[in-house]
């Protein structure tokens, strides 16, 4: 009688890797498009408190005006004369965006007021004005 030997094949009892690397990948590329889509206004303003502020949770075009009435959108300084088109042009990317206005408490008001009159000259409807909750 004749008698074989079984040889046990044994196989590779290591924690594939590559699910958890398609997850860290996706999450890599869903980040990286997030955050082309966060325009800020490119300058740090004082803004005044508010006992009625209130977080704005969808995507917003941010325009600053800084303490020595200066106007900034998406980190660049911009004329007044050229804000409307500025507005324009960042709304064809997101055409139900609002406008939040991020005023120093410093800046002067009469230019808050031509900000926000180009905004809605551009065809916002929705304009805010940014303060610091209490």
């Amino acid at each position: 009688m004749k008698f074989r030997r079984h040889t046990v094949v044994q196989e590779d009892t290591g924690i594939d890797l590559a699910p958890m690397l398609d997850f860290v990948m996706n999450l890599l590329i869903f980040f990286i498009i997030a955050a082309a889509f966060v325009h800020e206004s490119g300058i740090r303003v004082n803004r005044p408190a508010a006992k009625t502020a209130k977080p704005e949770d969808k995507g917003s075009i941010f325009v600053a005006v800084s303490a020595t009435n200066e106007v900034w959108i998406d980190r660049q300084r911009v004329d007044i004369r050229r804000l409307r088109a500025e507005i324009e042009r960042m709304r064809r990317d997101r055409p139900k965006a609002a406008v939040v206005v991020q005023a120093d408490r410093d800046a002067r008001a009469g230019l808050m007021v031509e900000v926000m009159d180009q905004a809605r000259l551009a065809g916002v409807a929705d304009v805010a004005i940014s303060a610091t909750p209490q």
